[in-house]
């Protein structure tokens, strides 16, 4: 998803304030701002988009129709869930505050176009009717949470809608929780509780385990994994982690090993899962990860339920693969009452209570309301979720570009093999224009995305790309390389270089040691044009297989034809070699996603040395 918005035309009328050029963000700085100037002041804007006044379908930089700002002027904010105390004092400083629950569909749209901000938490779904009822005069939804899943995200880039959540106020309470679910499940409490209550006495039946020299897998070591790992360190067990992304200075600064996923299922007698849910997350923990898992381990869930196949788990439990789980979330919340899972006696479960603590909603409440105020300023939100306003002359020419980018770098994070982590990303861009003239702020911020939101729940744009990198510990670097040709192309090429990485296929690792991809634009199509030191040509579109491979005949039809045996697409092939009969390169593009056995087929071709899948 290109995190700009492709509506987002900047063109004055007569009424509106003379526009000057935006001013850069700083590279030191990620709390920057863009702006323009007026003839009485200079105000900074973010996703609120303001609209022509002579024509209120044109959005530009000045006021939407029918509304004026003035100094004395008290925004309306719409609280549609239940929101703490404090929280609600900070908005009523501010704002009119309307705290109006429960409302329907219907009820929300008729509300929604007296109002500047709307509030929410997981239960009211902020659809594109709701914005289009507002009839743009709502400028920013506030979720009072972490997830985002119950907001249309393109509706509300799509009308200027800047888009707040609170990520940090409840991951202390989200770690204590999987503590308590641990020592919980360990010594059987709620068993032993509901047998008490039963008028019963068996002592000998509810026998633990000892937590202390277990080894705890903690899978997904980002804020709530992290805290999670502190705490288990103090209980006196031997903490593993896995997480592609997680540096592995910060995992030994709490004393954790960073490891692969499979060394860490097998080695685990308890697992803890903080992973966000995604298309790489989905059903992660199946039957064919269950039957690495060393036997009887036990598995703590408060992360999402989707992450592990609810009818493979009850099979692990039945057969004893897995001893207990302790879960707090569910693929379908609330489970249905007659759930096998819910009701096996080897599950302890709780309601979804991660967040549920009173210090947590009134710390979610404070961060929210400090987020939305923040946007009806004009003031940059390092929590926002989606993209803010770009000059249209800008996408226009930068977008293909900006695929390019966010493309290059899913790519090439696919390529990461092993537990360490990256260290260090550097984008190569190649232009002949001056540096002044060339805005890579939205590039370097599709790189961003690209190589963190396959495997993170985090939405990544302009306005929290430098913030989210250096949250995870990501270090950005950019280089520009001077070209000899006309200006009229912005780019020539970009490169990106991840280092101090394994790679899953050799070949993409540069002579330095680092995985490298290039890419160009060609005829407004973005093409991989290089991986490691080899030269290829393939558009990034779908997905593509990587194969290194002897160079001689009959290796494109053996792959080709094992391809058309599953029915498989081939949408493109390109070859790049190093010499005649020596090492070469071919990618294949496909429509669809080959099956294990299909891909299995290709790897056992005498003449290919190695290969990967990727999905773009």
């Amino acid at each position: 998803m290109v995190a700009v918005a492709a509506k987002a035309l900047l063109r004055p009328s007569a009424t509106s304030p003379e526009i000057s050029p935006l001013l850069p963000l700083s590279s030191s700085s990620s709390a920057s701002c863009l702006s323009f100037r007026s003839s009485r002041s200079r105000i900074p804007f973010l996703g609120v988009r303001l609209a022509d006044s002579a024509n209120p379908k044109i959005p530009a930089l000045g006021i939407r129709r029918g509304l004026r700002i003035e100094a004395a002027a008290r925004p309306t904010i719409l609280v549609a869930e239940k929101l703490g105390e404090a929280g609600l004092a900070l908005l009523r400083e501010f704002a009119n505050v309307d705290c109006s629950y429960n409302l329907s569909p219907e009820e929300l749209c008729a509300k929604i176009s007296l109002c500047d901000a709307l509030i929410v938490r997981s239960g009211t779904k902020v659809t594109r009717e709701v914005f289009e009822a507002s009839n743009g005069r709502l400028k920013v939804v506030g979720r009072a949470g972490v997830g985002i899943d119950n907001v249309d995200l393109q509706a509300a880039t799509e009308s200027g809608c800047l888009v707040v959540n609170a990520p940090t106020a409840n991951t202390v309470a989200a770690a204590e929780h999987g503590i308590a679910l641990l020592a919980a499940m360990a010594r059987n409490v709620a068993q032993a509780d509901a047998s008490m209550k039963a008028g019963k006495w068996q002592r000998n039946k509810y026998v633990g385990v000892s937590l202390v020299g277990k080894t705890l897998a903690v899978m997904g070591f980002g804020k709530v994994g992290s805290e999670v790992a502190r705490r288990a360190k103090g209980l006196g067990m031997h903490v593993i982690a896995h997480d592609p992304y997680a540096p592995a200075d910060r995992a030994r600064a709490v004393g954790v090993e960073l490891v692969s996923f499979d060394e860490a299922i097998s080695t685990a007698d308890i697992l803890s899962l903080h992973m966000p849910l995604t298309p790489t997350t989905a059903k992660i923990f199946n039957d064919e990860t269950f039957a690495k898992v060393k036997k009887g381990v036990r598995i703590i869930n408060v992360a999402r339920g989707g992450v592990i196949d609810e009818d493979a788990l009850v099979r692990a439990l039945d057969n004893g693969t897995v001893a207990q789980a302790a879960l707090d979330v569910f693929t379908v919340e609330p489970p249905p009452k007659d759930s096998k899972l819910l009701m096996h006696e080897n599950v302890i479960a709780t309601p979804h209570l991660g967040a549920s603590t009173v210090e947590a909603q009134e710390g979610v409440a404070v961060e929210i309301a400090e987020a939305v105020i923040g946007a009806l300023k004009g003031e940059l939100a390092a929590t926002a979720v989606n993209a803010p306003m770009v000059p249209a002359e800008v996408l226009s020419e930068l977008s293909p570009y900006v695929i390019l980018a966010e493309k290059l770098g899913r790519l090439a994070v696919q390529l990461v093999a092993g537990g360490s982590g990256i260290k260090g990303v550097k984008v190569v861009y190649t232009s002949a224009r001056d540096p002044d003239d060339l805005d890579t702020r939205v590039l370097r911020a599709m790189v961003t995305k690209g190589i963190i939101e396959p495997i993170s729940s985090v939405f990544i744009n302009i306005v929290n790309a430098d913030y989210t990198a250096k949250q995870r510990g990501l270090r950005i670097s950019e280089e520009r390389i001077f070209l000899d040709s006309s200006p009229e192309i912005p780019l020539d090429s970009v490169q990106i270089h991840l280092s101090h990485v394994e790679s899953k296929f050799a070949s993409a690792l540069s002579d330095a040691g680092d995985i490298t991809v290039e890419g160009r634009v060609k005829d407004g199509i973005p093409h991989l044009t290089l991986v490691g030191s080899f030269s290829v040509d393939a558009s990034l579109e779908g997905n593509v297989i990587l194969c290194r491979n002897v160079d001689q005949p009959g290796n494109i039809g053996r792959v080709g034809r094992i391809l058309g045996e599953q029915n498989v697409n081939i949408s493109f092939m390109s070859v790049g070699r190093t010499a005649p009969r020596k090492q070469a390169i071919m990618a294949i593009g496909v429509d669809e996603e080959p099956d294990k056995e299909t891909l299995k087929k290709i790897g056992e071709i005498p003449a290919i040395e190695e290969f990967v899948f990727l999905k773009l």
